[in-house]
């Protein structure tokens, strides 16, 4: 971890068309999100759509023909658990683990690797880094989907880990309109509002509003959150659609942890936090203001062909100021941890651009399907730094909680990094009807990637390119159950530096994951189980911090390029067992290791299994009970920093022991379109760490509870 804030944007890593399901193109033309809505069986329950629709390669294939792992949360999952904000939700996506390193920068990781490119409505606008700052809610969006695994054609750059692809909310045809006030623990409370209006039989438009307010377990933490949402569609001609929209989300957090808390004293003994411990101040803030304005236009030809076009600006804004705690403390005194504090205003602005078509073609008596297309992308950064040269000393250990930490004076602000990156792409697949029983997907993608400019004090240029290839089978050995097969690779240009302050090559990776996909009950049940086998070459893996008069700027931090493989299966199932009983989760087991067959980052856990099940009976006013469970094996972080001190040689092994967490939830219908809802989470009121991944942590949510009354027409 930095000893300094370089909060860089990483290079556009992801492509500019639809990886998931996201717009389909039927023989009539482009499905919008509402008609998928209107088209879904039974199995939409718990988000699994047995309709086609665009996935991993971009083609009009249903889940069961798309040779990858794929998940979908819909908005009655979103709904009925009240998953507002991202990290929560992706918490119970199989496969996906939630790192929250500090309150307000989060990373992602699947099948033992950073999760780097997501995506709303398959365009490509990805984190800084990997990383989601502040809490991305989830007001806007009508589901989120993931495809496990490297992804060549749709995005063919980043890490064999996911693609997460946000889909917005879209205008209905008719007039709908929801509202919603939730309370609960931590003087948490919110408001939501979602309302389509159709404009004559051609156009609508929906507009969108939530705003929260919380405090935190955490000592001195406070969210304030609004987010707006207008979506306009114009449908021009029968085969021309216009699609337009502007999203605004504004994230202010106060008491915000930048690193998070020391959890050895020095001489490698644990400390015993409370969970409410904090190393913050109450004068530190995160802010955090997230814009994008989209254009899409389509058309649709006879034959079944479409086109599409598709222009995106994102702006995203940020200012901080931050306390970070550093060092071990004395066991009898409580005291030796140090600080450093700035201030940190950024601006990022985004640039992208995507045109595709697909279509079917006939060859050798068969039908089969091709989508092809182009797409560009722009990012321009501009980071400042004001950074204070105070001594800052923290209080005893027990004494944090008592805001006893002065706010340090500060110096001139200055330029820390400006830098551009462009990202060109060119891809294409086909969809192969070889037999009634075999299909194949093919295809690949070619990428040029070019960045100029600087981020504190290292040379960001590079000039990459590399074409990567995508090749998938599917073969149906009964009407029910499929066998599949795919292998896919990915490069991921690095912009972290090595000991002589170098910069890493890009680092190589590949994917290939094959099993089994089957239907139940009448295809109302989807269950899946699969092997897997990622690898990265070359990967940038932590390996100290620049002193003074080292090759690099002293405070930043240097990397080793490191081969690491990962090795699994997936269990998942998703549906319904009975009309009135859904289930949907899965277990992941993981084997990781580096070349040398060491294991390989072990702040990521080797075995986790997630559940989430519902029972509804209408006949008691739509009574709606449900249960989520969250369970993973141990981590572990060795820390070397402690040696430092002289008491102790050798690493501290820093441990979470496997957990569970337990969320519960009710709901009953109250009145006509009204109802109410209570939640609990964390039930059982576990204590357990939130991500070990940088050897500082901080303690998740205790037990909480909310409360919800909605309104739905």
């Amino acid at each position: 971890m930095k000893m300094k804030p370089v909060l860089r944007h990483a290079l556009l890593a992801s492509s500019l068309i639809a990886v998931m399901p996201a717009p389909v193109f039927a023989a009539d033309g482009p499905v919008t999100a509402e008609d998928q809505d209107q088209s879904k069986s039974e199995i939409v329950v718990t988000g699994i759509i047995a309709e086609q629709s665009s996935s991993a390669t971009g083609l009009s294939l249903t889940p069961k023909e798309t040779p990858q792992s794929v998940t979908i949360l819909d908005r009655q999952r979103i709904e009925d658990f009240a998953l507002t904000n991202i990290n929560d939700l992706l918490d119970q996506v199989v496969g996906i683990n939630v790192e929250r390193v500090e309150t307000d920068r989060t990373y992602f990781n699947s099948r033992g690797f950073d999760v780097s490119n997501f995506q709303v409505d398959g365009i490509g606008l990805p984190l800084f880094w990997g990383i989601q700052f502040g809490e991305l809610d989830t007001a806007l969006f009508d589901r989120v989907e993931t495809v496990r695994g490297a992804n060549a054609i749709m995005t063919g750059i980043g890490n064999p880990s996911a693609t997460i692809n946000y889909i917005r909310k879209r205008p209905t045809d008719s007039l709908q309109a929801s509202a919603a006030v939730q309370g609960g623990s931590w003087d948490k409370w919110r408001v939501e509002g979602d309302l389509s209006v159709p404009l004559g039989a051609t156009a609508g438009a929906r507009l969108i509003y939530a705003h929260e307010e919380r405090d935190s377990w955490l000592d001195y933490n406070h969210v304030n959150r609004d987010v707006y949402g207008l979506i306009a569609s114009w449908n021009v001609t029968p085969q021309l659609k216009l699609t337009a929209g502007y999203t605004q989300q504004d994230n202010q957090a106060d008491g915000v942890l930048w690193g998070a808390l020391p959890l050895t004293y020095s001489d490698g003994t644990r400390i015993d936090l409370p969970v409410s411990a904090s190393t913050s101040a109450d004068w530190t803030y995160w802010n955090v203001k997230d814009q994008s304005v989209f254009g899409e236009l389509s058309y649709t030809f006879a034959g079944g062909w479409s086109v599409k076009g598709i222009l995106t600006y994102k702006r995203f804004e940020e200012e901080s100021k931050l306390l970070y705690a550093y060092g071990y403390p004395d066991k009898a005194t409580g005291l030796g941890v140090g600080g450093m504090s700035g201030i940190y205003p950024s601006i990022y602005d985004q640039y992208l651009g995507d045109f595709y078509a697909s279509g079917p073609v006939k060859l050798f008596g068969r039908e089969h399907e091709l989508a092809f297309g182009v797409s560009t992308a722009r990012s321009d950064a501009l980071e400042y730094e004001d950074f204070s040269a105070d001594v800052i000393g923290y209080p005893a250990v027990q004494d944090w909680d008592k805001g006893l930490i002065p706010e340090p004076a500060y110096g001139n602000e200055y330029l820390a990094a400006e830098y551009t990156d462009r990202l060109t792409r060119a891809y294409g697949a086909a969809h192969l009807n070889l037999a009634d029983n075999l299909k194949a997907v093919v295809g690949g993608s070619a990428m040029w990637i070019k960045s100029t400019g600087q981020s504190y004090g290292t040379d960001q240029s590079r000039k990459d390119s590399k074409v990567s290839p995508y090749v998938g089978a599917i073969f149906d050995v009964t009407p029910n159950v499929s066998l599949y097969a795919s292998y896919t690779d990915i490069f991921n240009p690095q912009v972290e530096v090595s000991f002589g302050n170098t910069k890493l090559d890009p680092a190589q990776g590949s994917s290939l994951e094959g099993g089994i996909k089957s239907t139940w009950f009448g295809e109302r049940l989807y269950a899946t189980a699969s092997l897997f086998r990622a690898k990265q070459k070359g990967l940038a893996a932590f390996a100290g911090v620049f002193g003074p008069g080292e090759a690099g700027q002293a405070g930043d931090s240097y990397y080793d390029a490191v081969d690491t493989t990962s090795k699994g299966f997936e269990i998942e199932l998703a549906g319904k067992v009975t009309d009135k009983w859904s289930l949907s989760g899965g277990y992941t087991g993981l084997k990781l290791e580096d070349e040398a067959g060491n294991r390989a980052r072990t702040w990521i856990p080797r075995r986790t299994l997630k559940l989430a099940s519902t029972w509804s009976e209408p006949t008691l006013n739509d009574l709606k009970l449900g249960a989520q469970l969250r369970w993973q094996s141990a981590i572990s972080y060795a820390d070397a920093g402690v040696q430092d001190y002289g008491v102790i040689t050798g690493d501290v092994i820093l441990k979470q022991d496997s957990y569970a967490v337990v969320d519960l939830m009710a709901g009953i219908r109250l009145f006509d379109r009204v109802r109410a809802t209570a939640n609990v989470r964390n039930v059982t009121n576990h204590k357990y760490l939130a991500s070990l991944m940088w050897g500082q942590a901080f303690y998740a949510a205790p037990r909480s509870a909310m409360l919800s009354l909605s309104f739905a027409y």
